[in-house]
């Protein structure tokens, strides 16, 4: 069930918030837990039972863990538990991917290869992964308490608005919103905004732009001009962001509805001026579960320049994986790791010289570039967009190209994203809060609330806008659901 699809709008959601709030406080975690069943259920009934089986098995892992804590064996329960979660995402996500490289490998010896496997990727297994190797090590270092309630501990896992594609949400900081949240009318007011602002994201500049960027993707080599090519990768660079963050926002939005407060898992990325910075702004919840669980206990920043360097590569290997069974993520993943450890070496330092916006299209150029490999179907796909973007001699018949994809409304969209991309909304919102706070008049209250019914009349326009578009559009799921 999607946060875009009618039936999750204008059924699903609204039922699921009127019981909430008329059910007494000591049910609404069962309510919750019933929602988020259906709405996972809605699309893959048949993982369900894998999913409520996984949950049950971390649910004994976490007390394991727990009683093992202080002994000789904690660390050999710990590592049983790790390499348990982990096994499930592996045997469901790279099965087939492990398959054809072996294939790939006794073809090259002329011999038979093996069949495919049969199974089929469960939505959300990767983000269901990392939340339980966060549940079990939080527990093992002693940072949570192991929950006693398997009902609890099932809100956790299944709640719908992070069940899919996040953001990540350690156990450790909802804990106690689990156990005791109130159904506040200023937070939910607050959440119906943000969702807005992500579903408007989301189908009015996201979907727009998928659409130039799905049609150059999918052109012969041949039939690419740098100009086109550049705008493919413009607007993916624009769609991905608007995209997943317009999830996050949705999937904040809804937990403040419900009564939940999520940590934000964007900052304005693409304002970033180095690829350290990039990382620290894009996918947060995800940067920092491979920072905290992954990069530190390896040894960090704290050991010798080369352990550090290959420390940044295995994690950013392994962020590539996260992200998809192929090659083309493992080496997007590489690629980004390689910048980091440039930048390490020596980059840094003189961009931190450099004239601001040459630091900021620096950032931007690579970040894009590395979009090529994550969006191509392949090497030679990926090869042939960059020979697009870096052959000037391409440019000849642009003009005529660029009419096929570039429409109004896909400007507008551009324009929409280019714009939404930096904090522009937040300063203004700043400077009205400095205005307000600065100035007691009438003068200055009238202007305050004539802003107020401004934003109002904003939001309800790109509801009302987002609603039509997905009435008159089809299946439009969002990217990181691959994920």
């Amino acid at each position: 069930m999607l946060f875009t699809s009618p039936i999750f709008l204008f059924l699903f959601l609204p039922i699921v918030l009127a019981v909430n709030a008329l059910v007494p406080p000591r049910l609404r975690n069962l309510w919750l837990l019933l929602a988020s069943l259906v709405f996972y259920a809605w699309g893959e009934m048949l993982f369900t039972l894998v999913m409520l089986t996984a949950i049950a098995a971390n649910y004994g892992f976490g007390l394991w863990v727990d009683r093992a804590r202080g002994t000789p064996a904690a660390r050999a329960v710990l590592a049983l538990t790790v390499a348990t979660n982990l096994a499930l995402l592996a045997v469901m996500k790279y099965s087939n991917f492990a398959v054809e490289n072996v294939n790939a490998a006794l073809a090259s010896i002329g011999a038979t290869g093996l069949p495919p496997t049969a199974i089929a990727l469960p939505l959300g297994i990767s983000f269901f992964t990392f939340h339980a190797v966060s549940y079990v090590v939080d527990v093992h270092r002693g940072d949570a308490e192991p929950q006693r309630n398997p009902l609890d501990l099932a809100v956790y896992f299944l709640m719908f608005p992070h069940l899919i594609a996040g953001p990540i949400v350690r156990w450790h900081h909802v804990a106690r919103q689990i156990v005791a949240r109130a159904v506040d009318r200023d937070e939910v007011a607050l959440g119906v905004r943000r969702f807005i602002v992500g579903l408007g994201k989301k189908t009015l500049i996201a979907n727009t732009l998928a659409v130039p960027a799905d049609a150059i993707f999918a052109l012969p080599p041949t039939e690419l001009t740098m100009a086109t090519a550049w705008l493919a990768v413009l607007c993916y660079t624009l769609q991905i962001y608007f995209d997943f963050s317009g999830y996050s926002d949705m999937a904040i939005g809804l937990a403040h509805m419900l009564g939940f407060t999520f940590r934000e898992n964007f900052d304005y990325p693409y304002t970033s001026q180095s690829i350290r910075e990039f990382w620290r702004r894009w996918h947060i919840s995800l940067s920092s579960w491979f920072r905290d669980y992954l990069f530190i206990p390896m040894g960090g920043s704290r050991c010798a320049e080369p352990r550090v360097y290959g420390n940044l590569l295995t994690v950013f290997l392994l962020c590539g994986l996260w992200h998809g069974a192929s090659w083309t993520f493992v080496v997007w993943g590489l690629y980004h790791g390689a910048f980091q450890i440039v930048e390490r070496l020596g980059l840094a330092a003189m961009l931190a010289r450099t004239w601001r916006p040459l630091r900021h299209l620096y950032a931007l150029v690579v970040v894009m570039f590395g979009w090529v490999l994550f969006r191509a179907d392949s090497f030679g796909h990926a090869l042939a967009f960059f020979a697009a973007l870096l052959d000037p001699t391409r440019a000849g018949v642009a003009g005529a190209s660029l009419a096929l994809h570039a429409d109004a409304a896909v400007l507008t969209a551009v324009v929409a994203g280019v714009v939404g991309a930096t904090p522009a909304v937040p300063h203004l919102a700043a400077w009205r809060a400095r205005l307000i706070a600065s100035d007691a008049s009438a003068a200055a209250r009238r202007l305050d609330g004539a802003l107020a019914w401004a934003e109002v009349a904003v939001l309800a326009g790109v509801f009302f806008l987002a609603a039509a578009t997905l009435s008159a559009s089809t299946y439009n799921p969002f990217i990181y659901f691959r994920f």
